[in-house]
């Protein structure tokens, strides 16, 4: 492969998806993943397609009514793999927001999804409290059921990039960018694979590279501009507890943060942390005082479930993924979730994006792929990415 319209750095699920959109659109795309395709961040988030609910408190209004369209657009083009899932909400005497409003917030949710059946909400009676088994009744003031969605990210991952081969896509795993010159026609971008190293022209390059996007641009010739940004880690525990029927939706007991109880294969997921760490140079782990928010946040909304040694004792297994957020004086609780979309006018063929969430990353690609078309002009369309059957 010579030369081609699109090279992609990166297999997540922002980079899947690009490849998906472009190659759709009739643009000859090659895909660079340096591990294997969605296995980073990608693989190890919450499993959630859904709207954000607490992304209101934040005023991010328009991020949820785009999600909330993705959710929907994606139950039906992926029915096996993106499934809806109850979710409660328990509202107690000291909780920091009060039943009228997550009332509120809920109504609004619903309105932003624009009516689907999946915005209905409903107040549980007290006599069906005490169906979500071992949870905390005392102090118990109200409880919430609304709806989302559930997905294996890395499945879901893979499938888009199967889709993407299958319109003519070159991607491959195991391959690291380790140059890229920028040129007034094109940018050259030098690649090891399979210990060999090759060459390649591409008229644009889009870096999808996640947590990793500046160490990326520290290979481009002539230097570019970086964004300043700060990577949290958000941690998963896996523990052999048999799952809840829905997805808790709590409020910790030590922050205002909200922490999800989840099933997960036979088992209860607890998740996620935001803990923000100074750089990425190996797999991230959950650290003893993310393991211990978590645990006491569980033990505290199920009493029964022992002590926190306890339930040490009953994690199967754990994981991080990596948020790559905006640099802010703030916590990574109040950041925005928007994709940041980075063109410098120094180097108009490359596009970095920064951050972005799992729900809506056929969105993010359809963005991408316009940029793409403005740059290159437009293409003989090959497929309909919202016609296309991800499986």
């Amino acid at each position: 492969m010579g030369k081609v319209d699109v090279i992609i750095i990166g297999g997540g699920i922002n980079g899947a998806g690009i490849a998906q959109c472009a190659v759709a659109s009739g643009f000859s795309v090659l895909l660079l993943e340096k591990g294997e395709v969605g296995g980073q961040t990608s693989a190890n988030s919450s499993k959630l397609i859904h709207g954000g609910l607490r992304y209101l408190e934040t005023g991010q209004f328009p991020l949820v009514r785009k999600s909330l369209a993705e959710r929907r657009r994606l139950l039906t083009l992926a029915p096996t793999l993106v499934k809806p899932v109850p979710f409660y909400i328990p509202v107690y005497r000291n909780s920091h927001r009060n039943q009228w409003t997550v009332r509120a917030g809920l109504s609004l949710y619903a309105l932003l999804s624009e009516f689907d059946p999946l915005g209905r909400f409903k107040s549980l009676p007290a006599v069906q409290w005490s169906k979500i088994k071992g949870l905390k009744l005392q102090g118990l003031r109200a409880v919430f059921q609304y709806w989302d969605a559930q997905t294996d990210d890395k499945a879901l991952t893979q499938a888009v990039i199967k889709s993407a081969e299958s319109l003519g896509a070159k991607v491959l795993q195991d391959a690291t960018c380790e140059s890229i010159t920028h040129r007034p026609d094109d940018c050259e971008v030098k690649y090891t694979h399979l210990d060999q190293e090759f060459v390649v022209q591409a008229s644009s390059v889009i870096n999808a590279a996640g947590p990793w996007v500046n160490e990326v641009l520290d290979c481009v010739a002539p230097p570019m501009v970086k964004e300043e940004v700060e990577l949290v880690q958000g941690t998963h525990l896996l523990l052999d507890i048999s799952p809840p029927d829905g997805i808790l939706y709590l409020e910790s007991c030590f922050d205002e943060r909200v922490v999800f109880v989840m099933p997960w294969k036979g088992k209860t997921l607890l998740g996620t942390t935001e803990t923000s760490i100074e750089c990425l140079v190996h797999q991230p782990e959950p650290t003893r005082e993310e393991q211990f928010y978590l645990l006491g946040i569980y033990r505290h909304y199920f009493p029964g479930s022992g002590s926190v040694e306890k339930l040490e004792a009953l994690i199967v297994e754990t994981f991080c993924g990596v948020r790559v957020l905006p640099k802010h004086s703030g916590s990574a609780f109040e950041s925005p979730r928007e994709i940041l979309q980075l063109q410098r006018i120094s180097h108009p063929r490359i596009l970095s994006l920064y951050g972005g969430k799992l729900t809506t990353f056929r969105a993010t690609s359809k963005e991408v792929v316009t940029w793409v078309e403005r740059l290159l002009g437009k293409r003989v369309l090959l497929d309909n990415v919202d016609k296309m059957p991800l499986y």
